[in-house]
């Protein structure tokens, strides 16, 4: 079983804790299912988020999901002007015998635009 690592991310509508939580869980949701894991291949997830958005921490939505047991972490992204507001950003670790180009990058609505290379 080989270590990769899979992106995604997603924009938000707005900064409240409740619409973070559903946004961030359906972006963790469609990443294990595209890539056929469950929270047993996690090893981490990294969670990053544009500095317009303070209502709650993003790793709250898998933790809610009953990923318990893997180590996540948040920090804040970049203040780039002109970069597109209200978006978190994931990079998980995982466990996969899925080949590197095999592996689903997903990028959901209008977060898309961020990896046109590789959203999926």
């Amino acid at each position: 079983m080989a270590v990769r690592a899979v992106r995604g991310a997603v924009q938000l509508e707005r900064d409240e804790a409740g619409h973070m939580d559903e946004q961030v869980a359906a972006l963790l949701t469609a990443v294990l299912e595209r890539n056929g894991l469950t929270s047993d291949d996690l090893i981490s997830i990294w969670f990053t988020a544009t500095p317009d958005l303070h209502s709650d921490f993003p790793a709250a939505a898998a933790r809610g999901l009953g990923i318990t047991d893997v180590p996540l972490i948040c920090a804040q992204e970049l203040d780039i002007e002109g970069a597109m507001p209200r978006v978190v950003r994931i990079l998980a670790h995982i466990e996969s015998d899925r080949p590197r180009a095999e592996i689903a990058h997903v990028y959901l609505g209008a977060a898309a635009a961020l990896r046109k290379d590789i959203a999926q």
